[in-house]
C-alpha cells in the first residue's frame, strides 16, 4: 500500500502493494534512501591521475592502507537505519492475506502479489557516503507487479475501490516534524493494518515518519562531528595528491552521471583507494551511528514505542498467518483423493 505524500521522504510501509482504486488520488512512493547512487557497474582497480599516471610522492605511512571493513556490515551500524530497515515479510504477508479475505467477504477477488524474502532483502540500505565498492551489486529479479484490473471487471468498479481503499473523506493523517502521510481510514487495507497494530496503527506510522526524519537529520548533523570532519580532511588530502581535488565522496559520486562513466572514472578509482587508505567508511559510519544513537537517547519514547508496536505487529501477524494456513490446509484435498 502506498502513502499519499505531503512532505519529503518515505515511511516504507509494511502493507502489501495493491492496485489503484478507481478515481483514487495519486499515491507516491517515498524514498528512504539518500539519492547518492549505487556502486559502479564494472570492476575498478588501482588509482590514476587525469590523462596519465603521476609519480607517487606519498610517504610510506600515507601509502599504507588501513584494514578494509566490510561495507555491508558498516551500513548496519547506524541504529535508526537498523530500525527502519528491519525485514517485515511476515507482517506484509499477514496484511495481504487479511485484505484478501476481507475483500472476499464483500464479493470481490483481490489478488496482490506476495512479497518474497528475497525481494525484501534486495532493498538497499542507505549508502550516504558515496561509492563503497568496485563490485557492482548483485543482480536481482524485478518484483512482480500486480495485474491491473480488466476494463468492465468487478475489480475496475468504484465499489471495489471503496471496499479496498475506503472512503476518501475518511482518510487519516499521521504527522512528523516536517512531513505528513495520509492513509485509508476505512476499507480492507485499513482493517488489515488495524488487525496487526490495533489502536497503535497511527502511532506506528507517526513513529516511522519521525525515525525517517531523524535519519535524514543525522546525515546532516554528522558533517559537524569532529571525527567525521577529520577523516574527510584526510580523504581530501589523499584525493588532492592523486590529482582529483574534491569536497566529499557523495558529491563526487553524484557528479558521475552514468554507469559507464562510473565504471571507467579515474576519480572514482582514486576515491575508493583514498577511502581504504584513510579508513573513511569505517569512521563515517561509526560517527553517523553515534549521532543517530544520541538522537535515540534524547527521544527514548520513540524507540520504545517502535519496538512495542513492532512486537505487537509481529505477534498478530503470526496469529493471522497461523489461521489462514490452517484454513488453506483444511481446504486442500487429501493426498491420493484425486
Amino acid at each position: 500500500m502506498s502513502d499519499e505524500r505531503h512532505g519529503a521522504g518515505d515511511t516504507r510501509s509494511s502493507a502489501p502493494r495493491v492496485p489503484r482504486a478507481p478515481r483514487a488520488p495519486r499515491r507516491l512512493a517515498l524514498a528512504l534512501t539518500l539519492t547518492l547512487g549505487l556502486a559502479a557497474s564494472a570492476a575498478l582497480s588501482g588509482c590514476g591521475t587525469p590523462r596519465e599516471q603521476a609519480p607517487d610522492h606519498r610517504t610510506a605511512a600515507q601509502a599504507t592502507p588501513v584494514a578494509r571493513a566490510d561495507a555491508a556490515e558498516l551500513r548496519q551500524r547506524p541504529p535508526i537505519t537498523g530500525l527502519l530497515f528491519t525485514p517485515n515479510t511476515r507482517s506484509h504477508e499477514a496484511q495481504r492475506q487479511f485484505a484478501i479475505a476481507c475483500m472476499a467477504e464483500q464479493g470481490f477477488r483481490y489478488a496482490p502479489v506476495a512479497k518474497t524474502q528475497e525481494a525484501e532483502n534486495a532493498d538497499q540500505l542507505p549508502q550516504p557516503f558515496g561509492l563503497e565498492s568496485a563490485t557492482p551489486p548483485a543482480a536481482t529479479a524485478a518484483p512482480q507487479a500486480d495485474t491491473p484490473p480488466k476494463p468492465g471487471s468487478p475489480e475496475s468498479t468504484e465499489a471495489y475501490g471503496r471496499a479496498l481503499f475506503g472512503d476518501q473523506d475518511k482518510r487519516v493523517t499521521a504527522k512528523g516534524v516536517r512531513m505528513a502521510v495520509s492513509r485509508p481510514g476505512n476499507g480492507c487495507l485499513a482493517e488489515a493494518e488495524t488487525r496487526l497494530l490495533g489502536d497503535g496503527r497511527m502511532r506506528w506510522l507517526q513513529v516511522r515518519i519521525m525515525l525517517f526524519e531523524a535519519q535524514e537529520q543525522a546525515r546532516t548533523s554528522v558533517e559537524k562531528d569532529p571525527g567525521f570532519q577529520s577523516v574527510t580532511g584526510r580523504w581530501r588530502d589523499c584525493m588532492k595528491r592523486s590529482g582529483f581535488p574534491q569536497q566529499d565522496p557523495a558529491r563526487l559520486l553524484a557528479s558521475v552521471r552514468t554507469a559507464e562513466e562510473r565504471a571507467t572514472s579515474p576519480a572514482l578509482k582514486a576515491d575508493l583507494r583514498c577511502k581504504d587508505e584513510t579508513g573513511y567508511l569505517t569512521t563515517a559510519y561509526t560517527r553517523l551511528a553515534a549521532v543517530q544513537q544520541r538522537w535515540l537517547d534524547g527521544n527514548p519514547a520513540i524507540a520504545k514505542d517502535w519496538r512495542t508496536l513492532t512486537d505487537r505487529q509481529n505477534k498478530n501477524a503470526n496469529e493471522v498467518l497461523s489461521r489462514t494456513g490452517a484454513k488453506a490446509t483444511a481446504a486442500a484435498p487429501a493426498p491420493g483423493s484425486e
